[in-house]
């Protein structure tokens, strides 16, 4: 892809405000596009293929309630397979909830624990994905809503489901990419909605320090 895509999703023109920010940090800019490049589109997929990602990718924002960001993942996985799409998008409504919640593993923390929606992917749709991405979404769901439950027995289930050691790398870090895209996207589309509360044209010390971030 060789258009920003966090500039596409935000809707950041050239020369705006936003624009300015972002480009005060060229490497952070270049880096985040090259993160989605390696783990959305890369050379070789390897194991985990297209479909895979995209369909995690759709998932995890979908349940992340960013429209936009969800919109384009959802389009994309579309186009790569109709039937996956149509399905993910279903998954993901079901998967929907407001977290964080869960068990911490401490019993100091028990008076923090919360509960929350468990997701598990219905047999229906496990038979048609597969036992490897069933997994994977419901992992994604785990690091999403429940990341105090990340232990090493949630990364045996992906195991268990077929996946490799390297795959489940790729996994979690396609995960952590999309997390921290989400959060990106957000923070940047509330600074191009009202850019003046930022100080980015007045104030150059505080321009810097947004576009450290961005």
């Amino acid at each position: 892809m060789t258009q920003d895509l966090i500039d596409h999703l935000v809707g950041i023109a050239p020369g705006s405000p936003v624009d300015l920010v972002r480009s005060r940090r060229p490497e952070a800019r270049a880096n985040a596009q090259a993160s989605y490049d390696a783990l959305l589109e890369p050379a070789e997929a390897g194991a985990v293929s297209a479909v895979d990602r995209f369909a995690l990718a759709a998932f995890v924002t979908a349940i992340s309630a960013e429209p936009a960001t969800a919109g384009f993942y959802r389009e994309y996985l579309s186009e790569l397979d109709t039937h996956v799409g149509a399905r993910i998008e279903s998954l993901a409504a079901a998967a929907a909830a407001t977290g964080p919640f869960g068990h911490y593993p401490s019993a100091a923390l028990a008076s923090e624990n919360t509960e929350g929606l468990r997701f598990e992917v219905p047999e229906a749709d496990r038979a048609a994905l597969g036992a490897p991405l069933a997994a994977a979404l419901e992992h994604a769901h785990l690091l999403v809503f429940r990341p105090r439950e990340a232990s090493a027995a949630a990364l045996q289930q992906l195991l268990d489901a077929g996946w490799d050691e390297t795959s489940i790398v790729v996994i979690s870090q396609l995960i952590a990419f999309l997390s921290f895209q989400l959060r990106l996207v957000a923070g940047l589309r509330l600074l191009a909605q009202d850019p003046a509360t930022t100080g980015i044209i007045t104030d150059h010390t505080h321009a810097e320090t947004v576009g450290a971030h961005a």
